[in-house]
């Protein structure tokens, strides 16, 4: 997203004990031209394979079709004829909440079966004005739609009954936790973490609601998070400019960029330091064999080695297994503040470094330039940020 607001989304999901596969799922569609992310948790009847199958199917109809702009009751008229019908039980095979929002706020909501979707302004819950939808082939199936303009600093929350039903039968809990206990433990944690991401918010609400059930979860635990803000922006520098004379760039935006800032390349750190007048000293407390050590600079957030270090990044985030930042070195310290913003922007120096490399070969260049490439399309892809690269 561009401009002054950004949607940070994530999800968490808990699998029923003893089950490989969960029966939910949670999908995120971002369409750039349009300024639209649309997202949707769907949640098949029972657990397991079948459950799951349900609720991918649905899903991705339910991407699908918002996509596309169509009308909301056509949208769900699709989706329940596609969806089979549960014959002892007369119900759906699968739920679903579709949230698309657009980067001025506009939100558009369509609910069938979760629990309702929470919507919290700072700490407070905000009421939702909610239209049930009538399809002459299923009347006796309640589809609930609603809009509204979300505002910077709200945050979007929903999630399967896993989350509400959380519990049921234990002491204090003897019909589950409950939307409105799930709403008071939201507005919890935003109190002690004002700025607390998506990520973060969603993972609590599972990890409590998985706590209800005595940490063996007795349905799929989904949880999707929206925080609806101003973005976060990371500036990378690696690489000195073509022309020296293009030097004071680097120090430039190290100065004047409104954001986390890391250098990655001892020349680069060079060339900050000695228009800044800033001193870089190494820090060796951080050790790691694989990993050069880190640096320190005033004003800037991390200072690592270059190429090294971005290809082990490339490498985690390609592999995107959590295990992998649990490795303190620059390589994870750097995909965690990639992680923790939303716009990435990146500042690739051309000048090929003699002292490394034949000049008439500038293999370190390519390598550099295509780890960076791969690195802004991982973020992209995989993690929904916007990442912008300028070669200098």
């Amino acid at each position: 997203m561009t401009g002054e607001s950004f949607i940070d989304v994530d999800f968490c999901l808990q699998s029923k004990h003893g089950q490989v596969v969960a029966g939910d799922v949670f999908l995120s569609h971002k369409i750039r031209k349009e300024g639209r992310l649309i997202t949707v948790l769907s949640d098949g009847l029972g657990s397991g394979v079948k459950a799951s199958v349900l609720a991918n199917l649905t899903a991705a109809m339910a991407l699908r079709y918002t996509s596309a702009f169509a009308d909301v009751r056509q949208s769900a008229k699709t989706i329940m004829d596609t969806l089979p019908v549960c014959e002892k039980r007369k119900i759906s095979y699968s739920t679903f909440t579709i949230v698309d929002l657009d980067e001025d706020g506009k939100t558009r909501v369509i609910e069938h079966g979760n629990p309702p979707l929470i919507l919290l302004r700072g700490q407070t819950p905000v009421p939702i004005e909610r239209t049930n939808l009538t399809l002459e082939t299923w009347k006796d199936r309640v589809i609930h739609y609603s809009e509204f303009h979300t505002q910077l600093g709200d945050r979007i929350l929903f999630f399967s009954d896993g989350v509400s039903q959380s519990g049921l039968g234990r002491a204090g809990l003897p019909f589950g936790w409950g939307p409105e206990r799930v709403t008071e433990f939201l507005s919890r944690q935003i109190a002690g973490e004002n700025e607390i991401s998506s990520r973060d918010l969603s993972r609590k609400l599972v990890a409590e609601a998985l706590l209800n059930d005595g940490r063996a979860a007795k349905d799929d635990i989904t949880c999707g998070a929206i925080y609806y803000r101003r973005p976060r922006r990371l500036l990378v520098i690696t690489g000195p400019p073509f022309n020296k004379e293009r030097d004071g760039e680097l120090a430039g935006m190290v100065q004047t960029f409104s954001g986390r800032k890391v250098i990655c390349g001892g020349t680069t750190a060079g060339i900050v330091s000695r228009l800044l007048n800033r001193p870089v000293t190494m820090n060796l407390a951080q050790f790691d064999p694989e990993i050069p050590p880190p640096a320190v600079m005033e004003g800037v957030d991390l200072v690592t080695e270059g190429t090294l270090t971005l290809a082990k990044v490339a490498e985690i985030l390609e592999r995107g297994n959590p295990a992998d930042l649990t490795r303190k070195n620059p390589a994870t310290d750097l995909v965690l503040l990639m992680l923790q913003s939303d716009i990435v922007e990146f500042m690739v120096g051309t000048r090929i470094n003699e002292a490394h490399q034949n000049p008439n070969i500038p293999v370190e260049l390519d390598l550099r330039r295509n780890i960076i490439r791969k690195i802004a399309s991982l973020l992209e892809a995989r993690h929904l940020k916007e990442s912008h690269v300028r070669f200098i």
